[in-house]
C-alpha cells in the first residue's frame, strides 16, 4: 500500500484552523472571566458612616465598572455576530484574536488604576492608559473583522455584502472615538471619558439598531444575519 505521506503534503498536514466551537468557548471564557473580575473591583462600604454617602463617595469605581461593562458587552456582542457570520477559521484569525482577548482581559486592571486617580494629580495618565487598552482592544478586533472581510473563503455563503459594510462602518466610527479620547486624556481628561461613555453606548446601541432595520427590509436573508 502506498504510503499516506506520499500522497502529497496536502493530505497530511494538520489543518491551520482552530475548530469555532473551542475557538468560541475560550474568547467567551475570557469575556466573563474580565467582567467578573470588574465587579469585584467594587467594595461594600463598612463601619459607623452612612451608607448612601458612603455609596456616593465610590462614584469613580461604578463609573469605571459601568464603562467597562459595556465594553466588554459591547466587545463581545460584536464578537458573537462576527463569528456567528463564519463557517471556520484560520491562523491569523486566532492570533488576531489571542491578541485581543490579551487587551480584554487586562481591562479590569487599567479600569481600576483609573478609578483610583480619577481625583489625584495622576488623573490624566490614568485616563490615558485605559484609554490606550481599549483603543488597543477596538483594533484588533477592527483587524480581525478586516481580515474576515478579506478572506470570504472563511464567510457562510448567505453573508450579504451590506452586512459587512455596516459593521466595518461600524467599527472605524468607533475607532474615531476612541482615538480623539486618547488624545484628549492628557488635556482634558473628564472630556476624554465622556467620548470613552459614548463609544462604549455605541457598542451596546448600533447592533440593535442595525439589527431592526435588516429585519425591516426586504433584502436577502443573508442580509439579515447579525
Amino acid at each position: 500500500m502506498t504510503d499516506p505521506a506520499a500522497r502529497g503534503d496536502a493530505k497530511v498536514r494538520p489543518p491551520d484552523v482552530v475548530p469555532l466551537d473551542r475557538f468560541n468557548a475560550f474568547s467567551d471564557g475570557v469575556f466573563a472571566i474580565a467582567i467578573t473580575l470588574l465587579v469585584l473591583e467594587l467594595t461594600v462600604p463598612v463601619g459607623p458612616e452612612r451608607l448612601l454617602p458612603a455609596l456616593v463617595e465610590q462614584w469613580p469605581e461604578f463609573l469605571g465598572y459601568l464603562i467597562s461593562f459595556a465594553f466588554i458587552g459591547g466587545s463581545w456582542n460584536t464578537h458573537a455576530r462576527m463569528t456567528r457570520l463564519m463557517k471556520r477559521g484560520d491562523g491569523l484569525v486566532s492570533e488576531i484574536n489571542l491578541l485581543f482577548l490579551l487587551f480584554v482581559a487586562v481591562l479590569p486592571f487599567s479600569t481600576s488604576l483609573m478609578v483610583t486617580h480619577l481625583s489625584g494629580p495622576d488623573v490624566a495618565v490614568a485616563v490615558l492608559i485605559y484609554g490606550l487598552n481599549v483603543l488597543a482592544a477596538s483594533l484588533m478586533l477592527t483587524f480581525l473583522m478586516a481580515h474576515l472581510v478579506r478572506e470570504r473563503a472563511l464567510l457562510t455563503g448567505d453573508v450579504a455584502d451590506d452586512t459587512l459594510v455596516v459593521m466595518t462602518r461600524q467599527r472605524r466610527s468607533l475607532n474615531v472615538i476612541w482615538i480623539i479620547g486618547v488624545l484628549c486624556a492628557l488635556v482634558v481628561p473628564p472630556v476624554a471619558i465622556g467620548l470613552y461613555m459614548v463609544a462604549t453606548a455605541m457598542l451596546l446601541v448600533l447592533p440593535i439598531i442595525h439589527l431592526r432595520r435588516a429585519r425591516g427590509s426586504t433584502s436577502s436573508p443573508g442580509a439579515t444575519v447579525d
